[in-house]
Parts: C-alpha cells; structure tokens; sequence
C-alpha cells in the first residue's frame, strides 16, 4: 500500500497552494494597509473580521466536520448528506441575512460607525456566501479533488486581490476601512456563484432523518469549536473594554493585528494541514495500526512547526519591513504568537479523539475551558499590558486545552504518542532559538547575523530530521 503520509503530504500540498497563494497575497497588502490606513483604521477592520470569524462557526452548525463522519458511514447516502447540510446552512444563513439588512442601521449606530450600515450588510452577504459555499468545499475535500478546491479557493483570492488594488489605487476616493471588507464581499459573491453547476448535479434533496441525526452529532461540534474561535478572536473585541487607553484602543488593536500577521506563516501551515488531515484521519480510522500512524503525523508534524517558528524568528529583520514604520511596535509579540499558533496545530492533532470516538460533547467543556484562560488573562492585564496580554493569552489558553485533550484522550481514545520524542523536538527548537536570540543580540552586521540563523535553523532541521521515526509503506521505525 502507497504510504499514507505522502498521500497526507501531498493533498497538504496542493490545499496549501491556495492558502499559499491567500498569505502571500495578504502579506503583500499588509504594507499597503499599514502605510495606507491609520492604525485605528486598520483596528477597525480587524474587529469586524473577529466578528465574521465568530459568527461563521455558528452559521454553518458544524455540518462540515458531519458531512465528514456521514459521508464515511456505511449505509449513509452522501448526495442526501451534502444536501441535507447545504439546504439547512442555506436556510439559516437567508434569515440571518434578512435580519441583518433589515436593522443594519441600528446595529451599526450601536458599535459607533453611524452611516456605515453598508459595512454590516457587506458582513452578512460575506457569512451567508461563505457557509454556502463551506459546505460545496468540503465536499470536493471528501472526494480528494484538491485541485478543484486549490482552484476555486485561488479565484476567490485573486478577485479579492483585484478588488483591494482597484479600490485601493484606481478609486477616486481616499482609502478607509470600508474597502477591505467590500473586496471581501466581491470575492465570496462571485465564489457562489462559480459553485451553481455543482449544487445542480448534486441534485438537492431533503431527507429530515439524515439531517436530524447529522444536526445531533454537528451541534455539539458547533458549540466546541465557538468558544475555540471566540479563543481566537476574543481578544480583538475585548480590546474595545478593556486596553490601556479608551481612546485608542482601535489603534492599539492595529498595532497588534499587524504584528499578528507576521505570525501567519505558522498558520498558514496549519491550515493547509487541517484540509487534508481531517479527512484523512476519518476515512484511516478502522485500519490496522492507525493509531501508530496518527502518533506518527504528531511528530512530523511538530517537527515542521519548530522548522517555521525558526524561520520566521531568525529572518524577523527582513519580514518585519512588511509593517509600515508606525507599526513595528509590536513586533516582540510575533515569538509568542508563533508559539501559540505551533500549540494550536498540535492540539488539533490531540483532539481529533473525540471526533473519532463519537464523544463530541466533550469538546465543549475542553474548549470552554481554554476560553475562560482567554478572557481572564485579558480581563485581567489587558488594562495594564495591552497587546502583549493578548498574545500571551493565547498561549496559555491553547497550551491548557492541549494538556487538557491529552489527559482525556489518553483515557478515551489512546494514541501512543511518544511525548520524549516530541519533548526532544521541543529542546532542539529552545536550543535553536536561544542560538538565534544570542545572535540577534551580539551580532551588528545584518548579513553576518541571518547567515549564522541560517545555519542554526539548519542544524535543527537535520537533528530533528534525525530523531524522527521513518515510514515505509504502513511499517514505522
């Protein structure tokens, strides 16, 4: 049999080309944000994409993560479970839709942008066209057509591009926070609308046992997975109460978002991995040794991690130029969000337990906990550190979770992970970073400095490379 981590490996790929290409093209507008609006400006945007983020969890009821289980059942219909996901999403999301455009202007007087009500319609299009359209791709991710998704996700990403560069450069207007979300806008009605051929062959039909018994297992996952978003994106509404000055929180919140996409590298890779990994886990599920495969994804998969932490860090001087110059500030949180970002993937990896094992209502007590370290870490020193308690909010929030879903899987669901190797992975990568860290403080010539962090990220790609078991065919050794 083909061995199943270049399968894992290469469908990450080619998932990854679309969110690479969504990075990259982000990571080019990064400079023109931060040189081209002011930082409460760029706040503002990012409160409002906290806002989609959160609400899109709710709107889409965990049916992707069901479409998955359902999808893989025996004696289940796939075209009745795609379809009976995509009619309720679409259902909830038109009357989340009308409500929104029906008091747009009251909503948006309350959050203090009187006469944008167009922001909050542009919002709620984004979320209904969004998980419409999370439902057709995972769809395509349960069919293995990662091209296809890579495709149509790189569509939507360059007409955002385009549409940020048009409104940006060529309208007659100067730049405010409106236009990033109005690009967004574009690019998801026109993701919809690329979709309409496949929902035709999907022949839509509605089958209320399939969907009820699909609701029963999603809800709970929906519900888990809100307080792990609200993790994510709590901070940046928090920042409205809570930062060290009322009347600058907005920026405050700019200055951080800015450094946090520094951090996105680390995410991206997580992401492109989620795609393939989910799936891939599920449909391994009852094979012979697959446990000792999942323990094995874990440490390839923390190694890689550790390999993009020090990379970011060790080319910090010249990644850091994205920023506009009034942003730098906050580039000290990056190793910190980098980290948080690493204990996230690898929670993924942990808890994919309860997924497995039917046992989803567990996961609501993991994530509730995480979101309570979230919100005390920032109640608490937001008023006195600003961002930096944000992003170390972060990293207690995701490290309690995994120490939590390790304990309760280790019990449930055990998987063999061999946590001395994973530990060794963790003091190659100290040992790498205290190497880059005296570098960066001893050393004044910037050339001289990243060739020897080149160097050091080097050796630790080769030490880990060493400590990793290897896998031939379904053998591990």
């Amino acid at each position: 049999m083909a061995n199943p981590l270049k399968q894992l490996a290469g469908e990450t790929a080619i998932y990854g080309l679309s969110s690479i290409l969504a990075r990259v093209l982000n990571f080019m507008f990064v400079p023109i944000y931060t040189r081209m609006l002011t930082q409460a400006q760029y706040g503002v945007v990012t409160e409002f994409m906290a806002y989609i983020a959160i609400l899109q969890v709710v709107l889409v009821l965990g049916l992707e993560t069901g479409c998955f289980r359902f999808a893989n059942k025996e004696g289940e219909d796939p075209r009745k479970v795609y379809s009976g996901a995509l009619l309720t999403v679409t259902g909830l999301n038109l009357a989340f839709l009308a409500v929104m455009v029906a008091f747009s202007g009251p909503i948006s007087a309350a959050l203090g942008y009187v006469g944008y009500r167009s922001l909050i319609i542009y919002v709620a299009s984004i979320l209904f066209c969004d998980s419409v359209t999370a439902i057709l791709f995972a769809k395509l991710r349960q069919e293995h057509k990662a091209v296809k998704f890579a495709v149509l996700k790189t569509v939507k990403i360059l007409t955002e591009t385009g549409a940020n560069l048009v409104l940006f450069f060529i309208y007659p207007a100067k730049p405010d926070f409106t236009y990033p979300i109005l690009a967004i806008f574009i690019s998801c009605v026109l993701c919809l609308v690329l979709f309409i051929p496949d929902i035709v062959r999907l022949r839509l039909t509605w089958d209320k046992d399939v969907v009820k018994r699909m609701l029963v297992y999603s809800i709970p996952l929906m519900v888990a997975a809100l307080p792990g978003v609200a993790n994510d994106f709590l901070d940046r509404i928090l920042f409205r109460y809570f930062d060290t000055s009322s009347e600058a929180w907005r920026a405050s919140l700019g200055v951080y978002q800015a450094a946090v996409k520094l951090a996105v590298i680390m995410n991206l890779f997580i992401q492109m991995f989620r795609y393939a990994a989910e799936p891939f886990f599920f449909q391994r599920a009852k094979d012979k040794g697959s446990k000792e495969l999942y323990a094995v994804v874990m440490e390839y998969f923390t190694a890689f991690c550790g390999l993009v932490f020090l990379g970011v860090i060790g080319y910090i001087d010249i990644i850091s130029l994205l920023l506009g110059k009034d942003f730098r500030v906050g580039i000290g949180v990056v190793p910190v969000m980098l980290l948080s970002y690493m204990l996230l993937g690898m929670l993924f990896n942990v808890s994919m337990w309860y997924k497995l094992s039917g046992k989803t209502n567990m996961a609501i007590w993991i994530t509730l906990a995480g979101l309570v370290v979230t919100a005390v870490v920032n109640v608490v020193f937001m008023p006195r550190f600003s961002y930096w308690a944000s992003a170390f909010g972060h990293l207690a929030s995701y490290f309690v979770m995994f120490v939590i879903s390790v304990v309760l899987g280790a019990k449930y669901y055990p998987i063999p992970y061999k946590w001395k190797r994973i530990g060794g992975i963790f003091v190659l990568m100290g040992l790498g970073y205290a190497g880059i860290a005296l570098c960066m403080a001893k050393v004044d010539a910037l050339w001289l400095r990243l060739a020897l962090n080149t160097v050091l990220i080097g050796i630790y790609g080769l030490a880990s490379w060493k400590l990793l078991p290897k896998v031939r065919g379904e053998k591990t050794n």
